[in-house]
């Protein structure tokens, strides 16, 4: 019973973000929605400033802390309706607190951390081990995997609570803005041609931020590689 009582907080953000990703309110996000309601959306975010504002770090926030998939919609959908600046702020905003919701709930249902961790947990307890804040700027900054998934791991690595909140902002911080400009600049092109189609890509708007996160996930890769012909040409250990 007692196992159950320290999972259930995370038993129930699980819940509820399947009755999100369920109740379809993600699908009113998409650019082709954004496009077709832009009118009254900028008309409600003009008459209820804070509201709006609220509303949409509150519903970031439930769905960072869920860990579902499809976050990064919310987040295009904060650059397009409020523009670089004011969407990274309020995305920095709900990420933070969501991941902090998320991390406390798997730091409870863990307990005293007796409990093993999933095999792709132990595979990075080692490098933790050794270097914990330049490990874990890593994880926050490079897109190795999810964002949940980061959460959770650094959860059962038992990662400082100060680390991880300091390290979510600003890893966090830097992924947002490269995925708020991409927002951004769909509405800026959008605002003058209200089709969609494979040529918005191409525009400027949207393409540099779109290459920025190109290579935040090509980073990992360039690491590797630059790590391996480092080794390789390193001279032999002098006796």
């Amino acid at each position: 019973m007692s196992r159950f009582r320290a999972a259930l907080p995370l038993i129930l953000l699980l819940l509820a973000g399947i009755a999100l990703f369920a109740s379809g309110a993600l699908d009113q996000l998409h650019p082709e929605q954004l496009i077709a309601h832009q009118d009254q959306l900028h008309a409600q975010i003009h008459s209820n400033p804070w509201l709006s504002r609220l509303a949409f770090v509150g519903l970031l926030t439930l769905a960072m802390s869920t860990g579902i998939p499809g976050t990064v919609v919310i987040i295009f959908a904060g650059g397009f309706a409020f523009g670089v600046v004011e969407g990274t702020l309020c995305s920095s905003i709900g990420v933070t607190l969501g991941s902090l919701i998320l991390y406390l709930a798997s730091r409870y249902a863990m307990g005293g951390g007796g409990k093993h961790p999933p095999v792709y947990v132990e595979r990075l307890r080692h490098g933790f081990a050794k270097h914990p804040v330049s490990y874990t700027l890593f994880l926050r900054f490079v897109p190795v995997v999810p964002f949940g998934m980061v959460t959770l791991s650094l959860a059962w690595l038992r990662c400082p609570l100060w680390l991880f909140i300091g390290a979510t902002w600003l890893g966090g911080t830097v992924m947002l803005i490269f995925e708020t400009s991409v927002g951004a600049g769909l509405g800026t092109v959008l605002s003058h041609n209200k089709q969609l189609g494979p040529g918005l890509l191409l525009q400027y708007e949207v393409l540099l931020p779109l290459g920025a996160l190109a290579l935040l996930a090509l980073l990992p890769l360039l690491l590797s590689r630059f790590t391996r012909r480092f080794h390789h040409h390193a001279p032999p250990p002098t006796e």
